[in-house]
Formats: C-alpha cells, sequence, structure tokens
C-alpha cells in the first residue's frame, strides 16, 4: 500500500504541458497556502509549512539539490517555532508582535551570510554531487535567515525572500523543476504583497 503511495507521488504528470509529479503539486499547493497566510499574519500558515516541509524534502532529493533538501528539515522546526511564537511569543505571552528588526542583527547575519555559504557551498561541491553548489548554498542560507525573521515578525523578512524567490525562480527553471519554478515566481509576487502588507499594519499600529 505505501509502496504504492510512492509510487504515485512520483509518477510522471503532464499539467498544462509541463512534465511533473503529484508530489511537486501537492508541494506547490501547500507552499501557496503557506505563503499566503503568513502575508496575511494567519498562524495557520505555519501548519501548511510544515506539510510542504515534508513534501518538498522529497522533491529536492530526487534533484540532487541537497543544500534545499536539508533547509526543509529547518522550515520543518522553525514552522513550528512560528506557529509557538505567533501564538505565545513576546514578553506577555500573547503572541509576538510585528516589529522591524533591531540594527544589530544586519552585521550578524551579513557575517552568517558570506562564511556559511563558502563553507556548505566548498563542502558540496567537494564531497557529493550537488548542482549548483555556492548558487544553492548562498539561497539556502538567505532563506534560513528569512524564516527565523519570519517566525519573529520582523519586517524586512519579506525583502530577503523577495530576492532569494527571484533567484530560486531561475534555477529551477534549469533543473526543470519547472512547477517548482513557478510556484516560487508566486511566492515572489507574495512576498512584495507581504512587505506592502505587514508595512502598512505596521505603519496603522505606530499611529
Amino acid at each position: 500500500m505505501l509502496s504504492n503511495i510512492i509510487e504515485w507521488l512520483n509518477g510522471s504528470v503532464s499539467l498544462a504541458r509541463i512534465l511533473t509529479t503529484p508530489l511537486e503539486i501537492l508541494g506547490f499547493i501547500t507552499g501557496a497556502i503557506c505563503v499566503y497566510l503568513n502575508t496575511r499574519q494567519n498562524v495557520f500558515g505555519w501548519f501548511f509549512g510544515i506539510v510542504n516541509a515534508v513534501l518538498y524534502f522529497a522533491v529536492f532529493w530526487q534533484a540532487r539539490l541537497y543544500a534545499d533538501m536539508g533547509l526543509q528539515g529547518y522550515y520543518f522546526f522553525t514552522s513550528m517555532y512560528g506557529w509557538w511564537m505567533w501564538l505565545y511569543g513576546g514578553k506577555s505571552h500573547d503572541g509576538v508582535q510585528l516589529s522591524e528588526m533591531p540594527v544589530r542583527f544586519y552585521a550578524i547575519f551579513g557575517l552568517i551570510f558570506v562564511l556559511t555559504t563558502l563553507f556548505w557551498g566548498f563542502l558540496l561541491g567537494r564531497f557529493t554531487d550537488a548542482s549548483f553548489s555556492y548558487m544553492d548554498s548562498a539561497l539556502t542560507i538567505a532563506s534560513l535567515i528569512a524564516q527565523w525573521m519570519m517566525a519573529r515578525k520582523y519586517l524586512e523578512n519579506w525583502l530577503i525572500w523577495i530576492v532569494a524567490d527571484a533567484l530560486y525562480v531561475g534555477m529551477y527553471f534549469y533543473k526543470d523543476l519547472h512547477l517548482t519554478a513557478i510556484l516560487y515566481a508566486v511566492f515572489l509576487v507574495l512576498a512584495v504583497m507581504g512587505y506592502m502588507q505587514w508595512r502598512k499594519d505596521l505603519q496603522k499600529r505606530r499611529v
């Protein structure tokens, strides 16, 4: 029974002339729902983030994008963390509030991004058959940072997602993950919407 389900999930499907799999389709749907709900500051977005992480762990393993595969494990746990923070975080434990990121984090995250990208990219290029080892690593580290920022409801998380999603679109099209590339194009639009909506909400709180 389980083997039949796995075989079906990985079977080839033509969707509007795009060759994909049911696994990637489910990842597309759950991912789009997750990000849309996050733009609305809806805590249930984190549930769909957890499901999406499991699905895309399998997708990226098959595509040999190992940095992105590892990223899904991080998404899984930070989605649980974000869910808890949005419900019970903050000083009063009634949910973390939307804010701008403290200035001290800019230098810290900048250093983490550069050093970890170089280290992870070298390891993937030296010891695995990974594709785009440094590019994949850079986008992975940027996503790690942005995901943590989102869990803390820092407005600037959307700016990182905008840049990362734009680059992911090109990489996934090249790797023939066409539906995933389209999904990240949707993510790009949602990230722009998310930034505008969160900035508007933050300005309202300050009035």
